[in-house]
């Protein structure tokens, strides 16, 4: 039997117990077969270093536990290996239920890389760029995730001045004729959802379909109302600007809209929110004006929260897979890091309809609605005087 010396030799290294000292760049560099400014550069994402060749040896590396001195590999390539997202603190819907599954997922795609994810908060957004800066000046960070776009977002216009990579999670620049044509973005069609909900109700028989959309100054807050439109126009529904209502971000706020929407003389007999936490809010309204949802009124929300299945009716729901836009917003922006160009690094990928019990084929026409409504509030009101 005829064996190789050299490749047993290699072999037998990367059976190494750990506990006999820390695997060195020479070491990794003699199992692969390759020298170690290769296997250097391969590591630090060069250019001039092929696709298979960096994940040949990112793979080995892993396998073998090798782990770079970070200092070291920072004062040669400037570069700490480590992206970073800062999160706003005082956001009335900090605690969206999305954030654990999103952050879980960034970090488990700067993991697949060997990199690291740090989270920070500042406490207002004038605090924001603060904290951006701090990070950027103490070389915490080798590029950002910003989440919640803008449709003039500082943070934007702040990192490119400094030169500093950043990906967007969502789009930018609504109704600008600068578009920041040359960002990174990774963003779910949040307008294809609204348009395919309204589409869905009008298919179920509504002719009054209301919307309640988010914060203005939100981007996807614009596209998903566009959204709304579209659908309204390909169902051959005319568009009444009395049924669209903005500024719903949390509960209370969609409860707010609701009520709106459901008093008006000729209310809708269905309701396109562009969250599930603000469609949650619709449940109080409902219930006190004594209307049975998916049945008096049909509910629909768009992000696929765990809450919304817990509910009486379930939410029927466009879902959003919020752990693997984490961990494609992790793999791009390393990407851009290691040279390949914002530009190229865009994807939009859609949300999936969940069916629940909080829509269907409406049982009253709006004119009846408003009846309902209003018989039952007089009741009520009857009730209390006596």
């Amino acid at each position: 039997m005829i064996t190789n010396p050299s490749l047993s030799k290699r072999q037998s290294s990367l059976r190494r117990d750990p506990s006999s000292g820390r695997v060195k760049l020479d070491e990794l560099a003699h199992h692969l077969g390759l020298s170690k400014s290769t296997v250097s550069r391969a590591l630090n994402g060069y250019s001039d270093i092929s696709e298979s060749t960096r994940k040949r040896v990112e793979t080995t590396a892993r396998k073998m536990g090798y782990r770079p001195l970070s200092h070291a590999q920072a004062i040669r390539t400037g570069k700490v290996r480590a992206i970073a997202m800062v999160i706003n603190s005082g956001e009335p819907d900090r605690h969206n239920p999305f954030l654990q599954d999103f952050l879980a997922g960034a970090c488990e795609g700067a993991s697949a890389f060997d990199w690291t994810m740090t989270i920070s908060t500042a406490k207002s957004e004038e605090d924001m760029l603060n904290v951006l800066g701090r990070l950027v000046e103490e070389r915490k960070a080798d590029g950002f995730i910003l989440p919640r776009t803008e449709v003039d977002d500082p943070r934007i216009k702040y990192l490119s001045a400094l030169n500093v990579p950043f990906i967007l999670y969502g789009r930018t620049g609504y109704g600008q004729a600068d578009t920041y044509s040359d960002t990174s973005w990774f963003d779910i069609s949040g307008e294809t959802a609204i348009r395919s909900a309204v589409s869905r109700l009008s298919g179920f028989g509504h002719r009054r379909i209301g919307f309640v959309g988010s914060d203005p100054k939100f981007n996807y807050s614009h596209l998903r109302r566009d959204g709304y439109l579209e659908g309204l126009r390909a169902s051959g529904l005319p568009i009444d600007p009395e049924l669209i209502r903005e500024g719903a971000r949390t509960r209370d706020e969609g409860a707010v809209q609701a009520r709106a929407l459901l008093e008006l003389e000729n209310p809708p007999t269905g309701i396109v929110f562009a969250t599930d936490l603000a469609a949650l809010g619709s449940y109080t309204v409902c219930a006190k004006f004594g209307l049975q949802i998916g049945q008096d009124v049909s509910i629909l929300g768009y992000d696929g929260i765990p809450e919304s299945q817990y509910v009486s009716p379930g939410l029927t729901t466009f879902s959003v897979d919020s752990q693997r836009a984490g961990e494609r917003l992790a793999e791009m922006l390393i990407r851009q890091t290691r040279g390949e160009a914002p530009e190229s690094l865009r994807e939009l990928g859609e949300a999936v309809l969940l069916e629940r019990e909080s829509d269907g084929p409406p049982r009253l026409t709006p004119e009846e609605l408003a009846q309902k409504i209003t018989q039952f509030r007089n009741g009520n009101r009857g009730g209390d005087r006596s």
